[in-house]
């Protein structure tokens, strides 16, 4: 009787256990893609002082318009993209999810890109 009782708790214990790793190792994963996935975007202090002169709004449709450049940049491999719109423009860094500066469409008029590896409209 005490063998029948010692072979249950060892049965019971390895399937938790191994349930356990699995588990954890999937909620890791799976925690680890939302929050990439999930990458918040990020304005450098010249960003946000360049939007703020040239009275850019910084709006959460306007963060989520730059979050899906980033996304389709990230899926050809670009890293640092031009994202555009007719108003304004955006130099990002794709894998820090940075916002480095603010453009107007005046600007935009007479200004040469460099150190871009992509160009994406909003």
């Amino acid at each position: 009787m005490i063998e029948r009782v010692a072979r249950q708790s060892q049965i019971q214990q390895i399937p938790d256990a191994g349930k356990r790793t699995a588990a954890g190792g999937f909620a890791m994963a799976l925690q680890a893609e939302l929050t990439r996935a999930g990458q918040d975007v990020q304005f450098s202090k010249h960003a946000m002082s360049r939007a703020e002169e040239r009275g850019i709004e910084i709006t959460p449709d306007l963060i989520d318009q730059i979050k899906g450049s980033m996304v389709r940049a990230q899926a050809k491999g670009a890293t640092n993209i031009l994202a555009m719109d007719t108003e304004k423009a955006f130099i990002i860094n794709v894998p820090h999810g940075r916002v480095i500066t603010a453009i107007t469409q005046d600007e935009m008029k007479d200004s040469v890109f460099t150190n871009i590896d992509g160009a994406v409209f909003l």
